[in-house]
């Protein structure tokens, strides 16, 4: 005879639990990431939940087995509880070299024809919003565009282009959230708001790995990849985990920004990567009122340093009020004002670096 329960415990009392558990190193939990496939109560509130788990993180699945069980037991008059955990690890079909031991091998994206990375040897000079911009702007140009945001620090890419839902899960792959014809994919649309991501540098090969492998980009001619400022553990990560087929420095006019890039570019060459050329960012300002051109930063300074180390210009685009704004609204200028002269002037760039993509 089975043993009467005074407090039956429900459903949705379970899952509303499971929600608290949260995928290790982020803020978003298993639920709305669609890892629970079944739950069970049974009449004496013993309660069997079925999970399904893709990482290549071996030890997540056992934290997250843990974690469950752990708010289970603690449901007021809960049974038995048994956690069925199923695990897949996200391959990246490794080189042979790589399944011997040695040195992670790169590899390409299935349908994913370019992969671009967009990079600063310093903070401020405009490189997330260059990234937006671009990835627009070659989507303007007929081309099938993905953004990934790797700049995990300080992942504003979603913010510019005012992308707020949460990525879906779908046949064990994130699937990219989809914005002005864009696929994205960004921290920022894992965790809370306000969360601070405070990592260290494997960390960061992991988020970069599971960006390359574990989300559905499906067919692309290009994805842009927006790097953190610096030459540290992401563009190293990047490199050894994807087949890069150009970088592209962003900087401005003055000299100080100028040495922090070159050393951008001599990171991006001892990878491997061919550098596509230097965007030379707010390299002029046209007062609004007068007309009269100000070069706030100097003038021209990317140009020749381009043609020093001979390797494209791609252009230069203008310190403009409008472009920040924005940005601010959710509505990068290429889609908000593409008749106007930073729309072209970032059309210019994106055609400069189409021509640079099939020229090698």
């Amino acid at each position: 005879m089975s043993r009467k329960v005074d407090h039956p415990v429900t459903e949705e009392q379970v899952r509303t639990a499971l929600k608290r558990v949260k995928f290790p190193g982020l803020s978003r939990d298993i639920v709305s990431f669609g890892f629970v496939k079944s739950i069970s109560v049974g009449v004496r509130n013993d309660i069997t939940v079925t999970l399904q788990v893709t990482t290549r993180d071996p030890a997540v699945p056992a934290q997250i087995q843990r974690d469950v069980k752990a708010v289970l037991v603690a449901l007021d008059g809960v049974g038995s509880v048994n956690v069925n955990l199923m695990a897949t690890q996200q391959s990246s079909q490794p080189s042979p070299a790589a399944a011997a031991g040695g040195l992670p091998q790169p590899v390409r994206i299935a349908g994913v024809k370019y992969i671009i990375a967009i990079g600063s040897g310093k903070g401020g000079v405009g490189k997330s919003t260059i990234a937006v911009n671009l990835a627009c702007a070659l989507s303007r140009l007929g081309h099938a565009v993905g953004l990934m945001d790797a700049d995990v620090y300080g992942p504003s890419v979603p913010k510019m282009l005012g992308a707020v839902e949460r990525p879906n899960m779908a046949n064990n792959k994130l699937e990219p959230v989809e914005k002005f014809g864009l696929k994205l994919m960004s921290m920022a649309l894992l965790m809370d708001a306000d969360a601070a991501v405070i990592w260290r540098g494997p960390m960061i090969a992991k988020v970069i790995q599971e960006f390359s492998h574990a989300v559905n980009w499906g067919k692309l001619d290009v994805l842009l990849v927006d790097l953190p400022p610096g030459t540290g553990d992401a563009q190293i990560s990047l490199a050894q985990t994807l087949v890069i087929d150009g970088g592209i420095i962003v900087t401005t006019p003055q000299d100080v920004a100028l040495e922090v890039a070159r050393r951008g570019i001599t990171m991006l060459e001892k990878v491997n990567v061919k550098i596509l050329g230097i965007i030379e960012n707010m390299s002029y300002y046209v007062c609004p009122h007068c007309g009269q051109r100000d070069d706030v930063f100097g003038h021209g300074g990317a140009k020749r340093e381009a043609e020093r180390l001979e390797v494209p210009f791609l252009g230069e685009l203008p310190l403009n009020t409008e472009i920040r704004a924005a940005g601010d609204r959710g509505e990068p200028i290429v889609v908000a004002a593409p008749d106007s002269e930073a729309a072209r002037a970032f059309r210019k760039c994106a055609e400069a670096v189409w021509t640079q993509l099939e020229k090698h």
